[in-house]
């Protein structure tokens, strides 16, 4: 059972402030003391480091489609053990979700699974009256989902607040706070959305002092912390990822063909199975639950800097890179042959790597005209058509993360091109919005587009570990 305080910040639809308002809440009641957990709907990478930011603590995904709904409770659970509040960003507009799959993935969703009040942002720059017909709207559309107060952005004047409230006060969704627009706290954007507090650390340390300044200021934050801890106690237990790796009894004593299975723990073997795992300013998108499921399942995960760091960790086993903004690092990811050349040396050598997105591109040969590691036979490019969605994917070769015949749901969300698309052994077949085979997948080397989250399918990091080279 978890009964830690926790609300759900949605709104109408996207760009209405959301990141702005879960931020600097989460950074106002971190200011005031309190342990925040922070928790980001979806798929999104970039969000949960700016709450990590405001909270000091590790921001979490909660994907409903990628982990299914069995999993929400037991990862929010699991996030907010021991603190004192928990603050969930949702994604898009409070009802989206995974495109032809209903409610599915929403943010409305997550909340009724977590049974959290919700607290709807609404961007009020160009409306007086109708916000109250809005609100009404979004509060009555699913009675499961409970609406419990409004957040009023992007406020023009004290007689425009003062408008909006009268017109909501009929409506019995309280108004909670109400803020000025304040350019002098955005945060940039490029192609994939905001950039991420690996590139601008300093400037975002002083946008989310800001924020935390500003929604301090224009939120009744004792309402909405009596709010939070109106949600009550969540049953289940956490979600845990030693109990998560480790598979049957059965299935340890047992190969598949029915013969006794030798152990392949790092004690059995005699040594330590070091996975590294690529971070800095160019890969910058990892779920914690991955590096959490590997150190379960026996490795001692290091990261390191592909544009900094000349070599791999000392040891290192095997090698785990994902997503993040190699185009916009191509000629520094380039200069750096050194790495370049152990990346690929260790690949040669059969350690298993799995490589998502902007790791199939570092493997590639090039990526823009720049050299890049030459693991996989393949070129890529900037492209100006945004690839985003949800795919359901099976794995079409058996590979160092999975067998032929695994099913997994994951994310494609890039504006690149790699040409071929896929290798004479493919890693996914994928059935939507086209069937289509991607993916590269040779010795231990496991390459694709495709984002998936291993919590949904923990004998991902065991069988990775299992096949990393021994030190």
């Amino acid at each position: 059972m978890s009964s830690v305080p926790r609300l759900v910040v949605a709104a109408p639809s996207s760009g209405s402030g959301k990141t702005t308002v879960a931020t600097g809440l989460m950074a106002a009641f971190a200011a005031r003391g309190l342990a925040v957990s922070p928790h980001k709907v979806g798929p999104d990478y970039i969000d949960p480091g700016y709450h990590a930011l405001a909270t000091g603590r590790v921001g979490r995904n909660l994907d409903s489609y990628l982990c299914g709904t069995e999993l929400i409770g037991p990862l929010f659970a699991h996030g907010a053990r021991g603190c004192d509040l928990a603050v969930v960003e949702g994604v898009m507009g409070l009802y989206d979700g995974a495109a032809g799959e209903g409610e599915l993935a929403s943010t409305a969703q997550v909340a009724k699974l977590l049974r959290a009040p919700v607290v709807l942002v609404v961007d009020a720059s160009s409306q007086s009256r109708s916000v109250a017909a809005l609100v009404h709207g979004f509060a009555s559309w699913d009675p499961e989902v409970r609406v419990a107060g409004v957040i009023l952005n992007k406020v023009g004047s004290d007689r425009h607040e003062a408008m909006l409230r009268e017109a909501l006060d009929a409506s019995g969704v309280p108004v909670l706070g109400a803020l000025r627009r304040a350019p002098q706290v955005g945060t940039p954007s490029r192609h994939l959305g905001l950039v991420p507090v690996a590139e601008r650390r300093a400037e975002a340390v002083e946008a989310v002092a800001a924020l935390a300044a500003q929604v301090g200021a224009g939120c009744d934050l004792d309402a909405l912390f009596a709010l939070a801890r109106g949600a009550g106690a969540l049953p289940g237990t956490a979600w845990d990822a030693a109990e998560a790796v480790v598979p049957s009894a059965a299935a340890r004593r047992t190969a598949p063909d029915g013969t006794a299975r030798p152990s392949t723990t790092p004690e059995a073997s005699g040594g330590v199975q070091r996975v590294a795992v690529a971070g800095g300013p160019a890969f910058t998108f990892s779920y914690a639950e991955h590096a959490e499921l590997l150190t379960a399942a026996g490795a001692e995960v290091v990261v390191f800097d592909p544009l900094r760091d000349e070599r791999l960790p000392e040891g290192t086993g095997g090698l785990v890179i994902g997503g993040g903004f190699p185009e916009v690092y191509a000629p520094e990811l380039s200069a750096n042959e050194p790495l370049r050349k152990a990346v690929a040396e260790l690949a040669f050598a059969g350690a298993p790597v799995a490589a998502e997105c902007a790791g199939l591109l570092y493997l590639a040969r090039e990526l823009d005209g720049q050299p890049m590691c030459g693991v996989v036979d393949a070129t890529a490019r900037m492209h100006e058509r945004l690839t985003l969605g949800y795919r359901d994917a099976v794995a079409v070769t058996d590979s160092a993360l999975a067998p032929a015949g695994t099913r997994m749901r994951g994310h494609e969300f890039h504006r690149t091109v790699v040409e071929p698309g896929a290798g004479p052994a493919p890693a996914w077949g994928v059935r939507a919005p086209e069937r289509r085979v991607e993916g590269f997948v040779q010795s231990g080397v496991h390459a694709s587009y495709l984002h998936t989250h291993w919590a949904s399918e923990p004998g991902v990091a065991r069988r990775f570990v299992e096949r990393c080279l021994t030190s």
